[in-house]
């Protein structure tokens, strides 16, 4: 093993037998007689015995269903498999029948630099919803209606997401700092009937006015019926419905049954053209994603969770998994810099977390800086530490480590808002090494693949799932035949899912993740297609062209530039550069400005007229100029010549992606 692999955590025996992964083991071998000698043995079971493992975990976790299934799993192939077919359930029934188990204890407890503290105890959770659900049944909202909303990570999220669900209707959410284009581009999509929004907030201090704004995607969603506000910095709006006045009431939570594939929300992931992906995920997907990832992160009803998160990420979907399971959630809104590194962390300490998690960019942002929490702060409730979002270095898992606590288990994910959940992540039982993720998640049938569909072992390669998944999406909205969900994962290796990560599975069955191996972009885990940023960049006069590349490896800070073709009579002078940003801020998001914007002359395509981004992203990390692309099938081969000048004049730049 090499040294940047060393173990720097093993459970203690008592931790490992405590494990809710140990009771689950234990579980299989009194109802069903299973033993298995390791965990690797256990994952082959559960990628091997589908019906066996997906029914072990809904009687394992009890979950809910009002009427059972038919067939577990109708044909074992993907795309199109059809799990737990005939059955009836709702997700909400999973998340409420905690306020019967519980009533008093904490569920919710939000700390927002925005509107302060709150927590809600099951009960009050409960008739929240309810409330809010009795008015949206009041406007009409129904099965298959959809409900979208612009709203931070606080309780209004939450709330308002149960109580679609509740009645079937379908969830759909932005984040308050995405550009309005972006949002629009989303909801439009997908004809809501209700938007509800909060009209400003807090950041680093300064009061953020989003009334024009959400006036505007309003004006743009011809399906909408009615809007919800919450007036932060103004009055509400005419016609529209205080916020406020949607929790008050004393109704009572009735909750729509629906079938096990009905759709639960709608979230968006995008490739590297046209609209951002409207991917439909469906109740039992979600519900037993969840629940099983619960093993993963040892999470039970007793846990304090919090996982550092923008409303906009899949991370904001997991906060409401954890509900489903009992545990209390605490919800972070704000910037996690504000007023300084250290804000976080007294956050973690304050409300005594038992589990923390947060995108990998964020231990990376906190070890810069030069804080060091637990020698200030009293940080010994925390046992569990996740991050996620982009790959954590060997020198994370040791700031971690050095930093935080010597004592807590790090347990990094990967995976995806295209499942809901995690691809590779952590064992309780097992020992972690520097850089590296523990196990493969039981159930997923992860590969690292060559690019002749050969799987690897030790060297990196295409991350793939060769075996179907109950999360895996139902569809994507409005897509006819399936053809962009077919090109969006099953263009390479047809009836296998390749998911554009690149990874190493190592002997031991852990594994590594390197980046990203397609054009997406992705920037602190938030993934954006890189037509969005062409929208921007393109929409303005003086841009002629454009390409924009995310060059995310393993070891390297996340860099990406921006490079454009001015039309004749304009530079890309610092005025320019200006202009350039403030259209990429205001029509996508403040996250995805790039690191760098370097004129060119002319874009890099293929003889059919698509721009050549994952060439120039492997050239850019240290690929061989004569493999990364064959000039043959260029429209323009003198173009690649600038982009191998470039890379020889940026040294940070240059990483062998394989071998």
């Amino acid at each position: 093993m090499s040294e940047d692999r060393k173990i720097l955590w093993t459970p203690t025996k008592e931790r490992a037998e405590a494990s809710l992964m140990a009771e689950y083991i234990r579980w299989l071998k009194t109802h069903r007689g299973l033993e298995f000698a390791d965990y690797n043995a256990l994952w082959e079971w559960s990628i091997s015995d589908l019906d066996g493992f997906w029914t072990s975990i809904v009687e394992f976790f009890d979950l809910k269903f009002s009427k059972p299934w038919d067939v577990v799993l109708k044909e074992r192939k993907q795309p199109g498999a059809e799990w737990f077919v005939g059955a009836e359930m709702n997700f909400a029934d999973q998340v409420f029948r905690w306020a019967d188990a519980k009533p008093d204890a904490q569920a919710l407890i939000v700390q927002s630099q925005t509107v302060g503290r709150k927590e809600y105890s099951w009960a009050e959770l409960r008739q929240s919803v309810a409330n809010v659900a009795d008015h949206l049944r009041g406007m009409g909202v129904g099965k298959g209606d959809r409900v979208v909303a612009i709203l931070p990570n606080t309780e209004l999220s939450i709330i308002a997401f149960l109580a679609t669900i509740s009645l079937g209707a379908i969830w759909s959410l932005c984040a308050p700092d995405m550009g309005h284009v972006a949002i629009l581009d989303r909801f439009k999509q997908i004809e809501p009937k209700v938007l509800i929004a909060q009209d400003g907030y807090n950041h680093m201090g300064k009061m953020i006015d989003r009334r024009d704004i959400i006036a505007g995607i309003a004006a743009g969603l011809p399906t909408l019926e009615q809007q919800v506000i919450l007036p932060i910095v103004g009055d509400l709006p005419d016609g529209a419905v205080h916020w406020d006045d949607m929790v008050q009431g004393d109704a009572e939570l009735q909750i729509e049954q629906v079938d096990f594939s009905h759709p639960i929300w709608v979230v968006y992931s995008s490739g590297t053209t046209g609209n951002p992906k409207p991917i439909v995920h469906g109740h039992g997907g979600a519900l037993l994603e969840g629940a099983k990832a619960s093993l993963h992160m040892d999470l039970t009803d007793q846990t304090r969770f919090s996982w550092l998160t923008s409303s906009g990420w899949i991370m904001w979907n997991v906060q409401a998994t954890c509900l489903a399971k009992g545990a209390t959630v605490a919800m972070f809104d704000g910037a996690a810099n504000y007023p300084d590194m250290m804000e976080v962390w007294r956050f973690v300490a304050a409300e005594k977390l038992d589990y923390f998690g947060a995108g990998a960019a964020y231990f990376s942002g906190c070890q810069k800086a030069g804080i060091k929490p637990a020698a200030e702060l009293d940080l010994s409730a925390l046992v569990s530490i996740g991050a996620t979002g982009s790959p954590m270095t060997a020198e994370g898992y040791d700031w971690v480590y050095g930093e935080i606590s010597t004592d807590a288990w790090l347990a990094p994910i990967s995976g995806g808002t295209d499942i809901a959940g995690a691809f590779v992540c952590g064992n309780p039982m097992l020992p972690v090494r520097a850089g590296e993720m523990q196990a493969r998640a039981l159930g997923n049938a992860v590969r690292s693949f060559d690019e002749m569909g050969n799987e690897l072992i030790g060297e990196v390669g295409e991350l793939v799932c060769t075996e179907p998944l109950p999360s895996m999406p139902l569809y994507f909205w409005g897509d006819e035949g399936n053809l962009r969900l077919i090109d969006s994962y099953y263009d390479t290796y047809p009836g296998v899912w390749r998911h554009g990560d690149w990874i190493e599975i190592t002997a031991e069955g852990g594994s590594v993740i390197y980046g990203r191996s397609d054009a997406t972009i992705n920037r602190r885990g938030l993934r954006l297609g890189s037509s969005e940023i062409y929208r921007a960049v393109e929409a303005l006069d003086e841009v002629q062209d454009s390409l924009v590349v995310d060059l995310e490896f393993l070891g390297r800070d996340s860099f990406m530039p921006l490079f454009v073709v001015m039309t004749q009579g304009h530079e890309l002078d610092d005025a320019m550069l200006d202009k350039i940003r403030a259209s990429i801020r205001a029509s996508v998001s403040a996250r995805f400005l790039p690191d760098e914007i370097v004129a060119i002359p002319e874009v890099p395509r293929t003889l059919s007229g698509k721009k050549l981004e994952v060439p120039v992203k492997k050239l850019l990390l240290g690929g061989d100029p004569a493999k990364v692309v064959n000039r043959d099938s260029m429209a323009n081969p003198d173009s690649f010549d600038m982009f191998i000048r470039y890379a020889a004049d940026h040294d940070r730049l240059g990483h062998q992606v394989h071998g």
